[in-house]
Parts: structure tokens; C-alpha cells; sequence
């Protein structure tokens, strides 16, 4: 059953998977908020673009699931709540799973749950946390047929650049993903590295489990078209972004000209010229 639904997720012409993260309300953040202010627009818009897949929240998957017909976007359902964003780690930082979240994804329609795997400076128990979490959702998700997604994510520390800033240390990215792959994933959504050339590394820890790489931070066209270009190159199976989406001036152009370079190997050259066909306020 499993395969039914990563039927879903992967564009047959390329077998490859473009999810829109729109998630981010989920983690109490006054800054991830941008560009998601009214999720019925938010959502609507990403929807015509054509994505692959959404990734939404329980309270927040209705605005895809009630759009009708057959070619929408497919469910990527986040499943936990951290509190582990911000400039500053909490007294008391967490990672919580919800209720019954295989269950839940079975009857949303989902194609997938999303589970982080986080690895915080000064926060080992909330690393902990998320294996706890993975190891409950995981003989469930067998059972269902529900795909299960690991998020493995390496922090920098909160108060050099915040809580959501990727540390793009492959040797702190190897080791959280071959442990996301040894927990029983079946996709890996990873932090990007520093070095792009490098990441084929990340593909081959995880053998045969596709890798997703997610976006993190908020980029320049140049620097997100570039690097998305070259991490198709190094063999990753897709991407997961979402801020630099959904806080776009322009999130269905930019959707458009993702897609042709994880689908259609579009150039970075075809793909910028897109960009800046448009007006000039589109262009970040």
C-alpha cells in the first residue's frame, strides 16, 4: 500500500517530488507566518501552480482536501509540534507528536506523514523526543501503508542566526540521516550542505530511500534556482521549500520554474530568464 500512495507523491515523468512546505504556523513563530497570513489564498495560489505535493497541518490540510477533482497537489501531513525556533532555546524545549497521526493521515487522504529528527546544540533530549516520535509512528505506519517522511535536521546554534538556519556540516549531516534511514524512512527531507558538489554524499548514506532536500532559510533567486539545479544534478530526488515559496512576491512563478528544473532539467539560465521576464517586483 505504500506504493499506491508514493505513486501519488512522484511526478511519473521524472520520478521525482516537489512538496510545498506551508506548515509553518504549526511552530509559533511570528516570522514564519510571512506570506501565509491568509492560508485559504496561500493555499489556493500554490494549488493552480501544480506542485507535487503540500505539506500541511491538521488544522490546515482541509483548504487542499476540499478542492476538487483529481489533479491537485497530493497531502504531505505534518504529524509534530517543536518549540525549538526561535533566537533562543526554551527552558523547557519540546517535540511533540499528535494524536494518532497515522490514523489521521488514513483518513485525510495523505500520501505521507512528516517527522522531524532534530539535532540541537543543547538540546539532546529533544533529539530524544523525536526518536520516541519515530519509533511510535513507525510499526503503525507499516501497518497502514502510510509513507513516512524523517526530517532530519542539524541546527546551528539558536543564538548565532535563530533556531530554523541550517548548519550545512555534511559530517553532522551524514550520521542524522543514516540514523533517519536505520529508523525506517521511507523519503528523507535533509538540510542542504555548504558545499553543493558534496551532496551525492547524502544520496548514497541513504541508499535506496529517496532523498528531499528542503530549502531552509530565505534565498535570492539566484541562490535558490542555483543550488536546486545542482542538487538535481548530484541525484537527490526532489525538494521540499517553503519560505522561498510562499513568502515569494511571486509563489506560483517561482513554483513553475522549480518544477521545470526538477522535472524537465531546465537550465539555470532558461529558468532565471523566466524570473526576470516578469515585472520587476516579483524578483527578489
Amino acid at each position: 500500500m505504500k506504493k499506491y500512495r508514493l505513486n501519488r507523491l512522484f511526478n511519473s515523468r521524472s520520478n521525482r517530488c516537489f512538496d510545498v512546505a506551508i506548515d509553518h504556523g504549526f511552530f509559533n513563530e511570528y516570522v514564519f507566518l510571512q506570506g501565509i497570513e491568509r492560508m485559504r489564498s496561500a493555499v489556493a495560489t500554490i494549488v493552480a501552480a501544480g506542485p507535487d505535493a503540500i505539506q500541511l497541518t491538521i488544522g490546515q490540510l482541509h483548504y487542499l482536501q476540499d478542492v476538487p477533482g483529481r489533479q491537485k497537489p497530493s497531502l504531505v501531513l505534518r504529524s509534530d509540534v517543536a518549540n525549538v525556533y526561535g533566537e533562543s532555546l526554551p527552558r523547557a524545549a519540546f517535540s511533540k507528536i499528535i494524536g494518532e497521526p497515522v490514523l489521521q493521515a488514513v483518513r485525510a487522504d495523505a500520501t505521507c506523514l512528516c517527522v522531524n529528527l532534530f539535532s540541537i546544540p543543547g538540546a539532546p533530549e529533544v533529539t530524544g523526543q523525536c526518536i520516541d516520535n519515530i519509533l511510535k509512528i513507525r510499526s503503525e505506519s507499516e501497518y497502514y501503508g502510510m509513507p513516512l517522511m524523517i526530517e532530519p535536521l542539524v541546527f546551528r546554534p539558536n543564538n548565532e542566526k535563530g533556531g530554523y538556519m541550517v548548519d550545512g556540516d555534511i559530517r553532522k549531516i551524514l550520521p542524522l540521516v543514516r540514523q533517519a534511514v536505520e529508523l525506517g524512512a521511507d523519503i528523507i527531507k535533509a538540510d542542504p550542505c555548504d558545499h553543493v558538489e558534496e551532496y551525492h554524499r547524502v544520496v548514497a548514506i541513504a541508499g535506496d530511500t529517496p532523498v528531499l532536500v528542503r530549502g531552509g532559510g530565505k534565498a535570492t533567486d539566484e541562490e535558490i534556482v542555483t543550488r536546486t539545479k545542482r542538487l538535481m544534478e548530484q541525484g537527490v530526488s526532489g525538494i521540499v521549500y517553503g519560505r522561498n515559496i510562499i513568502q515569494h512576491a511571486a509563489p506560483d512563478v517561482i513554483t513553475g520554474v522549480l518544477m521545470g528544473i526538477v522535472h524537465d532539467n531546465k537550465s539555470i539560465e532558461e529558468s532565471l530568464d523566466v524570473l526576470k521576464s516578469q515585472p520587476a517586483k516579483i524578483v527578489s
